[in-house]
C-alpha cells in the first residue's frame, strides 16, 4: 500500500446521489437518507439524469469543489471518476465514497463499509490515498473486460432487467458464447513469474479478458484476486477456456480460484487485436471493437478512503 496522508476536510463538498441505485433504496430508505442529509455537511444533489449528464455534472463540480462524494454503485463512481477527468481536475479534486448500489467493486477494494453511517464516518476522517485508474478506449475505469463478460453486460443492460436476477438471465449466453482469435501486445509489464518484459507478443482464442484496478466486479465476484488499486500496471487476466467449462467452474472463479490456471500478467499498457470484440467498463457496455487499446494511469485519482 502507499503511504496515504490525512487530510483537513475542505469546506466546498457536493454529494452526488443516484436514487435509482439498488433497486431505488435512496429513495426507500428514509432514515438512511435523512441521516445523510444531517451528518454530511454538503450539497446534495438528488440526481435523475442520464449517465452524460451525471458526467457532465461531477465535470462543472470539479471546478470549483475540493471533495465530490458519489452515493450509488459502481456506475455512478465511475460515472463522477469520468466527470473530474474530463474536467482535468484529478489532481485537485478528492472523492469520496458512499456504497448505496448493488455494484460494490471500489467499495470493497478501498475497504470501504458498506454500512452507511461507518462509510459516512471514514468520509468525516478524511484519509485519503492516490489510486490508479485504467483508461480504456478514453473511458476511466477501476475494471473492465473484453468478451464473454462484456457480451454478459451488453445483454442485461438490453433487456433492462435490474439487479442481480437480471445479471444471472443474462449469464446464460455464456454457454454460445465463441472464443475468438485475437492479438495481444503488452508492454512495459511482468509475467507471473516475476519476469520483466518490454513487449511481449501473444496469440490465442480467448474467451474471456478480465483488466482490473480493483479486485472485484458487482456482488463481491473476486475476478481480479491479483489486482493492486495503487502498484501502476494493469492487472490482466486472459480466459482460453470454453463457455461450457466457463459455466461449470463458475463457482470457482467467483471466488477468484479458477484465475490460477490462466494466463496472468501485469503490464502499463496493452492493445489487443481482434473480430467484433465485446468491450465492458466498470459495469456499462461500450461497443465492439476490432482494435482495444488499455493503458494504466497511475496515482490518477485521490480517493477517501479506510485507512486498512
Amino acid at each position: 500500500m502507499n503511504k496515504a496522508a490525512s487530510h483537513s476536510l475542505p469546506l466546498k463538498i457536493s454529494c452526488i446521489v443516484n436514487p435509482q441505485a439498488a433497486n431505488k433504496k435512496w429513495q426507500r430508505r428514509k432514515r438512511t437518507r435523512q441521516f445523510l442529509m444531517r451528518n454530511l455537511r454538503s450539497d446534495v444533489i438528488d440526481f435523475q439524469k442520464s449517465k452524460k449528464q451525471t458526467i457532465e455534472l461531477a465535470q462543472r463540480l470539479s471546478q470549483d469543489h475540493d471533495i465530490i462524494v458519489a452515493v450509488g454503485g459502481d456506475g455512478t463512481i465511475a460515472d463522477v471518476v469520468q466527470g473530474v477527468i474530463n474536467a482535468r481536475k484529478e489532481q485537485d479534486v478528492i472523492l469520496g465514497i458512499l456504497p448505496l448500489g448493488s455494484g460494490n467493486a471500489f467499495r470493497k477494494s478501498l475497504h470501504i463499509p458498506k454500512n452507511m453511517r461507518k462509510a459516512l464516518k471514514i468520509i468525516q476522517e478524511a484519509y485519503t490515498r492516490k489510486i490508479d485508474l485504467i483508461m480504456i478506449e478514453r473511458k476511466a475505469a477501476g475494471f473492465a473486460s473484453i468478451g464473454a463478460t462484456a457480451r454478459v453486460t451488453q445483454e442485461k443492460l438490453r433487456h433492462k432487467i435490474s439487479g442481480l436476477f437480471g445479471h444471472l438471465l443474462a449469464g446464460r449466453i455464456i454457454l454460445s458464447f465463441p472464443k475468438k482469435e485475437v492479438e495481444i501486445e503488452l508492454m512495459d509489464g511482468y509475467d507471473d513469474q516475476g519476469k520483466h518484459f518490454n513487449i511481449k507478443k501473444l496469440k490465442l482464442k480467448l474467451f474471456d479478458c478480465v483488466i482490473g484496478k480493483t479486485r472485484y466486479f458487482g456482488y463481491s465476484w473476486r475476478i481480479a484476486p491479483k489486482a493492486k488499486i495503487d502498484d501502476g500496471l494493469l492487472d490482466i487476466t486472459l480466459f482460453e477456456t470454453s463457455g461450457v467449462k466457463y459455466f461449470l467452474f463458475f463457482p470457482l472463479i467467483y471466488f477468484g480460484f479458477y484465475q490460477r490456471s490462466q494466463k496472468h500478467f501485469k503490464a502499463k499498457q496493452m492493445i489487443i487485436r481482434g473480430k467484433c470484440l465485446p468491450v465492458q467498463y466498470n459495469g456499462e457496455f461500450l461497443a465492439e471493437r476490432n482494435k482495444v487499446q488499455v493503458e494504466v494511469l497511475p496515482k490518477a485519482l485521490s480517493i477517501i478512503t479506510s485507512k486498512k
